[in-house]
């Protein structure tokens, strides 16, 4: 894996060994920062939070691009190990980049100042979507996360009655929708953004 576009362009990422983490592919990866692009108009001062991080792909992609900062979360040791030494080798200061080791839904991030405006999610495809888009939901209502945030949520294309369903009950809009193989990435976004 490498970092595709931006001030890292070219750099290599290491990945977890295992299968306990699922790192997107550089062409699913280069579709997703390209919907991000035109839906934000840019990375520049995005505050991002990428919540199921394994390697930090999505997020060093984004930091890669113009975004300000961003908080990677990785409960999975390795994993996590891995994560930090992607994020060294990129030469970040832990005032652009941060990891924490932690289960983002059960330690959610409790502040962040300006607010989380732009949200990776790529869990385990066990997780229910209810649990992940509704941690998201309690981060914009207690205002960790901007009102109008813009959410990626990649999910198993088995459950996407499941994620559109989660999303609505958590007033999240759905922006677009593709199909990788036997995955889907949702963009999002909080009702804000659609008025």
């Amino acid at each position: 894996m490498r970092i595709i576009a931006g001030e890292f362009r070219g750099r290599t990422l290491l990945a977890p060994k295992g299968d306990g983490t699922r790192p997107t592919t550089d062409r699913v990866r280069e579709s997703v920062m390209s919907t991000v692009f035109s839906a934000r108009g840019g990375f520049e001062d995005a505050m991002v939070l990428d919540a199921f991080a394994g390697s930090g792909a999505l997020g060093l992609e984004a930091l890669s691009r113009g975004a300000a900062r961003a908080v990677f979360y990785e409960r999975a040791p390795e994993a996590a190990k891995v994560l930090q030494k992607n994020v060294e080798k990129m030469g970040l200061e832990p005032r652009r980049a941060t990891v924490t080791r932690a289960d983002v839904l059960e330690r959610a991030p409790q502040f962040s100042r300006p607010p989380f405006d732009l949200i990776f999610l790529d869990p385990p495809y066990a997780y229910a979507a209810a649990d992940v888009l509704g941690m998201v939901a309690g981060l914009v209502e207690r205002g960790v996360a901007a009102p109008d945030a813009l959410v990626v949520y990649e999910h198993a294309l088995t459950s996407n009655d499941e994620a559109a369903a989660a999303a609505a009950e958590c007033g999240f809009e759905l922006a677009s929708r593709k199909k990788y193989g036997d995955t889907t990435v949702d963009v999002l976004c909080a009702s804000a953004c659609a008025d």
